[in-house]
């Protein structure tokens, strides 16, 4: 899994259009996405934003289980993504 992950996160840094498959925008909010990696069965997602276009920041990460993402997790990745730029100012 470790290293699906990493392939990721290569494939999102060197590609210069990255397929939703991998790399989505989360509907509803600011610039929130989620990585989404499958290995087998199992599917994680992992939330992150940009900053100043450039940089990824990451948030929180879970295993999906349902076809829709918990606003929980989304609300928790929103809440990291405030703090991070706060703390920057």
């Amino acid at each position: 899994m470790k290293s699906k992950i990493i392939w990721t996160f290569e494939l999102i840094e060197e590609i210069p259009r990255v397929p939703e498959t991998y790399l989505k925008h989360i509907e509803n909010t600011d610039g929130l996405f989620e990585i989404r990696v499958q290995f087998g069965n199992n599917i994680y997602r992992i939330f992150c934003f940009f900053d100043k276009g450039h940089l990824i920041i990451l948030a929180n990460a879970f295993q999906k289980k349902t076809q829709k993402t918990a606003k929980r997790e989304i609300e928790k990745a929103l809440k990291i993504k405030e703090a991070y730029y706060n703390e920057k100012r």
